[in-house]
């Protein structure tokens, strides 16, 4: 049998692959139109079917033809009708589908035309622009702060956030030349961005302190930080960070197996993809620090359905167990992993923040109880250690926040009752107290702590931890003011605390 195996100007290919319907897409439009891309250009206006035919032909030209790439633009800059809409979104195709097959001169390439689209504001550029910092950063781009500052103001935000989380790991590394320059880059960058564009700066929000803290010793860095601290911080604390933020340093393929553990993979069946994931993206002392952002990706972009609440798909806090038990040896990340699952709770708003960004912390507190109280202790032990330390001056701030967060969660029927925390036997009495004193400091909220009750505990007022299970509840609703149909069984709860021990052990 005749083998048709083509090799690709614009990918790396094996025989033995699949062709990807993209680039067979590009190559087949750029081989039937290929006379149409050679001056001189027709004057005739394309019928819609025939202007994408052409849009992809000239996006293959560009990539896979370096020297032609410019006549190309100019055919593209001729007949153009869309705002470059449809061929920045074949780009963002490439970067998203294709980038890590692309041969090193069609990368080189996708830079380049990247550049022009940002000269020409195309629609949709911020997407690109951003889509291509996840793989490569946002260092090559910065010649265009004009432009971008303009028309893609998102561009220079995310660049900020992602300089800043990136400083803070360079930081840990010294001697290395060539950080060092690299670091000297961010800063500058950086700098500008709060000297010049402070009001663009803080619509970051919140974490926005979270990354700074870090870099607050950096001597560039003293001023801001101190400025920050002192003017603007409540308003800060009161802003949201968007979801798109903790997608810059994840990449796509790290999204995508996180998406699929989450969505597809159920308890008892997770082994192999625990170890995978651990393998792929985790190995190695470099990549510890990826934990703080994949906790934040996992509490504040992954937000699973009803249907999958429900069912015996790895929960999110299963995960996020699993990731704090492989940072136990390193204790500065493990308490920054900590402090990445518990942001949210420190400032939370029930009007403006989402209560499955503070699900996980909860059901990882409530699930280790009957086999690993330890755990639940040590984060409940974390989460009021930061009560009385993370901004002293804010105190009032953050009770009230993390008081919203626990009545929430109860409302809600994360849980269905704290009396899971606040009269558990396997928890520590000082412990119970402190949360009953800061839960009994609004009088305005619905839980109602008799504080010698949770001293002197009685027969009465104990329940046990399987009890106590039993009553609490993995559902989620989407409406504010829903209740939870608690007679709704879930059928995989036995199922999880039995599968937990297994799945938090560090497969390394």
């Amino acid at each position: 049998m005749e083998n048709h195996f083509v090799t690709s100007k614009l990918i790396r290919v094996s025989r033995h692959e699949v062709e990807n319907q993209l680039e067979l897409s590009l190559r087949q439009a750029f081989e039937n139109l290929q006379p149409k891309l050679r001056p001189p250009f027709s004057l005739e206006i394309p019928d819609p079917q025939e202007y994408l035919e052409l849009n992809k032909a000239i996006v293959y030209g560009v990539l896979c033809e370096p020297n032609s790439s410019k006549t190309h633009i100019k055919h593209l800059h001729a007949l153009v009708t869309d705002g470059y809409a449809f061929f920045t979104s074949l780009l963002i195709g490439i970067v998203v589908e294709l980038y890590v097959k692309l041969v090193d001169s069609a990368k080189i390439q996708l830079i380049w035309v990247t550049k022009e689209m940002i000269d020409v504001s195309s629609v949709g550029i911020e997407d690109l622009v951003v889509s291509l910092f996840r793989r490569i950063g946002m260092s090559l781009f910065l010649e265009k702060w004009e432009c971008l500052l303009d028309d893609s103001p998102l561009v220079l935000t995310s660049a900020l956030y992602s300089f800043l989380r990136l400083l803070a790991d360079h930081y840990r590394v010294l001697g290395v030349v060539k950080l060092e320059n690299v670091k000297r880059l961010e800063i500058k960058f950086c700098v500008k961005m709060f000297r010049e564009q402070l009001h663009l700066s803080l619509k970051i929000g919140r974490d926005l302190i979270l990354l700074l803290q870090d870099l607050s010793h950096v001597s560039e860095f003293r001023e801001i930080w101190n400025d920050l601290v002192s003017n603007h911080c409540s308003e800060i604390y009161q802003l949201k960070t968007s979801s798109r933020y903790f997608l810059l340093r994840i990449t796509p393929e790290m999204e995508t197996q996180l998406r699929f553990l989450l969505g597809n993979v159920k308890l008892g069946s997770h082994k192999r993809h625990q170890i995978w994931f651990l393998k792929k993206f985790l190995l190695g002392p470099e990549k510890e620090t990826l934990l703080i952002d994949i906790v934040r990706f996992v509490c504040c972009v992954i937000h699973p359905t009803n249907e999958i609440i429900r069912s015996e798909i790895m929960p999110r806090w299963a995960i996020i167990g699993w990731l704090l038990e492989l940072c136990r040896q390193n204790h500065h990340i493990e308490r920054s992993v900590k402090l990445a699952l518990f942001y949210d709770w420190l400032f939370f708003d029930e009007r403006i923040d989402n209560i499955m960004n503070v699900e996980p912390a909860a059901l990882l507190m409530v699930w280790s109880i009957p086999q690993y109280p330890h755990i639940t202790h040590s984060l409940l032990e974390f989460l009021l250690h930061l009560v009385e330390t993370y901004d002293i001056t804010r105190r009032d701030t953050i009770v009230r926040g993390l008081t919203s967060a626990f009545r929430e969660i109860e409302r809600k029927g994360v849980i269905r009752s704290l009396d899971i925390f606040l009269t558990n036997p396997a928890l520590a009495p000082d412990l119970k107290k402190k949360l009953a004193n800061l839960l009994s400091c609004h009088q305005e909220k619905t839980v109602h702590v008799n504080l010698n009750q949770v001293s002197v505990l009685s027969k009465q007022t104990v329940l046990s931890s399987e009890a106590n299970l039993k009553d609490c509840s993995t559902k989620i609703v989407d409406t504010p003011d829903q209740k939870l149909d608690n007679s709704v069984e879930n059928p995989a709860k036995n199922h999880k605390v039995e599968l937990f021990k297994e799945f938090i052990r560090p497969s390394r």
